[in-house]
């Protein structure tokens, strides 16, 4: 079957919930697009896309986009996927040290705990977005990321395509795995290393 396709940009998308808006370049009414209605399945719409598209009607007689193509599909080297293996290797690396007596075992342990914590707080939350329950905020996502559980956070965000397009909660996202490190790296300096022998000394006294 042959299909008529037009032109239009993506006007208004709603990641979490997978579908959005096109507005036709020729004018006219807007038209739904589902993210399954998209041929590149590893590129996700942010908004402001010019796509080509055909038009057909769902079961209530409504416009909907299918076959959506981009018309200006840009480079991405990695998809993430750079994200991704920083944050294993991350834990592998501070797995290792763990267990070659360059860092106590308790500060490997918070960060797996809290990076478990956090994988499960993302896909509860993915869930309760594709089903319009009661989400997740967004401060307590962080907080989770802050405490050391941002590299299950980074896993998270690529397994389950969740809050990686949001630039407002990208950039507080950062900010918080900055603090962690710059906290981390602290922790393990002559000022760090002599505030927690006064804190071992004051609990043990």
């Amino acid at each position: 079957m042959k299909y008529i396709r037009y032109q239009g940009r993506v006007t208004t998308w709603k990641d979490e919930q997978g579908f959005g808006f096109i507005t036709p370049n020729s004018g006219g009414k807007q038209v739904f697009v589902h993210i399954t209605a998209f041929s590149n399945h590893h590129r996700r719409p942010i908004g402001n896309e010019i796509v080509t598209y055909a038009v057909t009607k769902d079961v209530n007689g409504k416009l909907k986009a299918e076959r959506v193509q981009y018309i200006d599909e840009p480079v991405r080297s990695n998809d993430g996927s750079l994200l991704l293996l920083f944050a294993i290797t991350f834990l592998l690396c501070m797995t290792i040290s763990a267990y070659a007596g360059k860092l106590p075992l308790w500060v490997l342990g918070l960060y797996l705990m809290a990076s478990s914590w956090t994988l499960i707080a993302y896909r509860l939350d993915k869930m309760a977005a594709k089903r319009n329950h009661r989400r997740t905020p967004e401060k307590t996502l962080h907080l989770l990321a802050l405490i050391g559980g941002w590299p299950g956070a980074i896993i998270g965000q690529k397994l389950f395509r969740h809050k990686s397009k949001k630039l407002s909660f990208q950039v507080t996202f950062w900010a918080t795995i900055i603090l962690n490190c710059a906290a981390l790296a602290w922790l393990f300096s002559m000022d760090g290393l002599a505030f927690i022998e006064r804190v071992i000394s004051t609990f043990l006294n």
